[in-house]
C-alpha cells in the first residue's frame, strides 16, 4: 500500500522553491528558443515545419506574426498570447508536426521542467478560479492553462496578475452529447502540443477542482508513463446500446468502449489522439447526436483499438454517480466539508505503477459557483497553502 504523506512547506521553503522555478524557467525558455532557431535554420524551412520559437505561450508576442515568404500561408497567423486564426485543420497538422520534431530539439535544452497543461472547457466564467489559484502559486514554470470557453464570452475582466489571464484559445461552441465535445478537446489538446514543455494533459470543467496540493499532483503524473483514462465495455443500453452497426468493420461492436472525457493523458498519447483522422470520421458520420453520446465514446474506444497498453485504463477525476440520471451530483455551499473531500482523495483503493495505492483521484467534480466559500475556507489544509 502505498500512502503519500503531505506536509506543509515553510515560507522559507516556498521562496526558494520559487527562485528556483522562476531561475530554471528562463533558463528553459531562452535555451529552448535558441536551439528551436538552429533546429529550424539548420533544417527546415518555416513552409514545412510549425513555428516552434512562436508556439512558446510564455514569450510575449506583441501583434501578430505573418510569414512573409512567398507561400500561400498568410492565412496561417499568430497573434499575441494564444490567440491566432488557423483553423482547426491547420491546428491539427501543426501540432502533429510540433510534437514529432520537439523530441529531438528538447533532448538538448537543459533544465527544462516537463510541465503539466491544465485545459479548461467552459461555457464561460472560471467561478472556482480563486481555489485554482491557490493551487498554481508558486509553481510558475511547472504548469501551462488554456481555457476553451464560448466564443461570446468576454473575458477582459481577468485581471492581469492571475494565472489565467491571456490564456484563451481559439474556441468554438459546444453542446453537450455532440461532437463539438470531441472537437473542442481535439482544440484544446492542439493548442497545448504547441507548447513543447508540456508533457501530461489534463481536461477538466468549470466545476472541477484540485482535491491535493500542487507538488502531490505533478509527482503522481510525473511518476508514471500511463495516461488516466475510463474505457469500459459496457453492456446496458448507455454503453453498447450507443453503437451503430454502420461504423463496422472499422470500429466493431468488441471495440466500443465507454468513458467519461475529463481525462489526464501523455504527451505521447495526445499526439496520436489528434493525429487521428479515420475513427474519428466514423464518429462523425454515426456517432453526431443522442442516444450515441461522442464525448463518451470517442477517446475511449480509439485509445482501446490503437493504444491500450498506453492507458491506466482509469480516470484520476472523481465523480458522484449514485444518483440515477444523465448527470452527476452537484455539490453546492452546504455540501462542502473536509470529510467530503477527504473522502474523496483517500476513500477509493486503485493501482498505481504496479502498487496498490489509496490516492486514486486528483481531481473532483461538479462544485457550483457557491462551493467556492467553503473551499477556500480549507484550501490551506487541502492544498498546503499559507492561511
Amino acid at each position: 500500500m502505498i500512502n503519500l504523506k503531505l506536509s506543509k512547506p515553510s515560507r522559507s521553503d516556498n521562496i526558494s522553491r520559487r527562485l528556483h522555478h522562476l531561475l530554471m524557467s528562463i533558463v528553459c525558455v531562452t535555451s529552448l528558443c535558441f536551439v528551436s532557431t538552429l533546429y529550424l535554420q539548420s533544417s527546415f524551412s518555416f513552409t514545412n515545419v510549425p513555428f516552434l520559437l512562436f508556439a512558446i505561450p510564455s514569450i510575449s508576442i506583441n501583434g501578430s506574426l505573418n510569414n512573409n515568404s512567398n507561400n500561400n500561408n498568410n492565412n496561417q497567423t499568430i497573434f499575441g498570447g494564444l490567440m491566432h486564426n488557423m483553423s482547426d485543420g491547420k491546428l491539427l497538422l501543426r501540432a502533429s508536426r510540433v510534437a514529432k520534431v520537439t523530441p529531438r530539439v528538447l533532448q538538448d535544452v537543459p533544465y527544462c521542467n516537463n510541465r503539466v497543461a491544465f485545459m479548461f472547457l467552459t461555457p464561460g466564467p472560471l467561478p472556482l478560479a480563486p481555489f485554482w489559484e491557490m493551487f498554481f502559486k508558486g509553481y510558475e514554470g511547472m504548469y501551462s492553462i488554456y481555457v476553451h470557453p464560448h466564443p461570446s464570452y468576454d473575458d477582459f475582466h481577468v485581471p492581469r496578475d492571475s494565472a489565467f489571464y491571456g490564456r484563451r484559445i481559439p474556441s468554438q461552441p459546444v453542446q453537450w452529447g455532440t461532437m463539438s465535445m470531441v472537437d473542442a478537446e481535439r482544440r484544446l489538446l492542439a493548442n497545448a502540443l504547441l507548447e513543447p514543455s508540456n508533457q501530461r494533459f489534463v481536461l477538466v470543467s468549470d466545476s472541477c477542482i484540485p482535491v491535493f496540493n500542487f507538488t502531490t499532483v505533478y509527482n503522481y503524473l510525473a511518476g508514471t508513463n500511463l495516461s488516466f483514462l475510463g474505457s469500459v465495455d459496457d453492456p446496458r443500453r448507455v454503453g453498447r446500446g450507443r453503437y451503430s452497426r454502420r461504423m463496422s468493420p472499422g470500429i466493431t461492436l468488441g471495440q466500443w468502449r465507454k468513458g467519461y472525457q475529463w481525462f489526464e493523458i501523455h504527451r505521447d498519447l495526445a499526439a496520436k489522439i489528434i493525429s487521428d483522422r479515420k475513427y474519428y470520421d466514423l464518429f462523425v458520420k454515426f456517432c453526431f447526436r443522442r442516444p450515441c453520446i461522442g464525448d463518451e465514446h470517442y477517446l475511449p474506444t480509439v485509445v482501446n483499438i490503437l493504444y491500450p497498453e498506453m492507458n491506466s485504463n482509469r480516470s484520476v477525476t472523481w465523480v458522484d454517480w449514485s444518483r440515477v440520471g444523465p448527470h452527476p451530483r452537484e455539490f453546492e455551499r452546504a455540501d462542502v466539508n473536509v470529510e467530503l473531500l477527504d473522502r474523496i482523495r483517500f476513500g477509493s483503493e486503485c493501482v498505481y505503477n504496479g502498487n496498490t495505492t489509496n490516492v486514486c483521484n486528483l481531481f473532483a467534480r461538479k462544485f457550483l459557483p457557491s462551493a467556492i466559500v467553503p473551499l477556500l475556507k480549507v484550501a490551506p489544509l487541502i492544498l498546503g497553502s499559507d492561511p
